[in-house]
């Protein structure tokens, strides 16, 4: 608070200049702005690790097809590379790898993808999506597993 004299012998004058408060305003507004800016990055950390849980719930999804159908796994027959498209056939593998692209696209996004490669009963799975609302590092995420049937 300052105290301003008036003229010769005035009664000093109590109260905060404008000077005192424009600086206040000033320093409120940049707490503000960075309490702003940490909200904003909390939400987008946020999302991409939503977007990670669930691509790991994807992973398990076709894990548990590949175990409940252990003879065609082993086969091969599940064998689908990630930019590979489903197939057309109306087989009980085409129907679950067409819904397991399906669920992945509809949760990650429509860049989603997920592969399947099986060498006897050892299974690499892999489920990729673009987090490009992550700021740092790449766009691309991907998260892969290898199971043993």
């Amino acid at each position: 608070m300052a105290n301003i004299r008036r003229g010769g012998g005035g009664a000093l004058q109590r109260g905060f200049s404008l000077l005192e408060v424009l600086v206040s305003i000033v320093v409120l507004s940049v707490g503000l702005l960075g309490v702003a800016a940490l909200q904003m990055a909390g939400l987008r950390y946020n999302q991409s690790a939503a977007e990670r849980s669930a691509a790991v719930i994807q992973l398990h999804s076709i894990e548990d097809v590949l175990r409940a159908d252990r003879a065609n796994a082993i086969r091969g027959d599940f064998n689908l590379a990630i930019d590979e498209p489903a197939g057309s056939g109306d087989s009980y593998v085409t129907d679950a790898l067409r819904k397991w692209r399906g669920e992945i696209a509809s949760t990650l996004g429509e860049g989603a993808s997920g592969g399947v490669r099986c060498d006897g009963a050892k299974c690499r799975i892999e489920v990729r999506w673009d987090d490009s609302r992550a700021s740092e590092g790449d766009s691309l995420q991907q998260v892969v597993t290898e199971v043993y049937l």
